[in-house]
């Protein structure tokens, strides 16, 4: 048993060193064609560049639309966050999570926007609209937030949605799992 240990302890530098060999063969200075390959961009990368972002833009767009509709404005109109209401405090918390959410993939989105020339021109005018929104889920789990908040994260939602239209990039509403609200 104690010529096992001294033979793990072998082990473990081995591959240690095994390790930070190929890490350092790695991070060499390559006179090969790749470094010069991926130092000029293509026409093709650009595009795909393009496309890249508009896809994510749908898919945060569309996330963003998704929590805010299931979570705030759905539960607002029927009543979920009126004192003494059945669920209130549960409704509240989602509401504050899928606030917090929905400003983070709305900041993702304009973020992701940026990629696309077109798409950055019609969601620019709409950074303003977003931020506001950045308290806003703090504001819904306290249970201060009124008609006027849900209203306005209504409004940016169908801003964003009609400015990625105008784009080329329709947004649909995708709804998160519970899960990713939380994190």
């Amino acid at each position: 048993m104690p010529s096992s240990v001294p033979l793990r302890r072998l082990f473990v530098a081995l591959l240690l060193s095994c390790t930070v060999l190929v890490s350092a063969t790695a991070c060499g200075n390559d006179s090969g064609t790749g470094a010069s390959a991926s130092a000029s961009p293509s026409a093709t990368a650009s595009a795909q560049k393009q496309k890249l972002a508009k896809t994510r833009f749908v898919a945060n767009a569309g996330l963003a639309a998704g929590a805010t509709y299931q979570w705030i404005i759905k539960p607002y109109r029927s009543g979920k966050f009126k004192k003494g209401a059945d669920g209130r405090t549960f409704a509240l918390v989602k509401a504050g999570l899928a606030g917090g959410f929905a400003y983070n993939r709305l900041k993702a989105a304009a973020e992701n926007a940026k990629g696309d020339p077109l798409l950055s021109k019609a969601v620019a005018p709409l950074a303003a609209g977003i931020e506001s929104l950045k308290g806003m889920g703090t504001k819904l789990r306290s249970g201060q937030a009124g008609a006027g908040d849900v209203g306005a994260f209504e409004d940016v939602i169908t801003n964003i949605k009609d400015a990625g239209k105008s784009a080329g990039a329709e947004v649909k509403d995708k709804v998160p799992s519970a899960s990713q609200l939380g994190g």
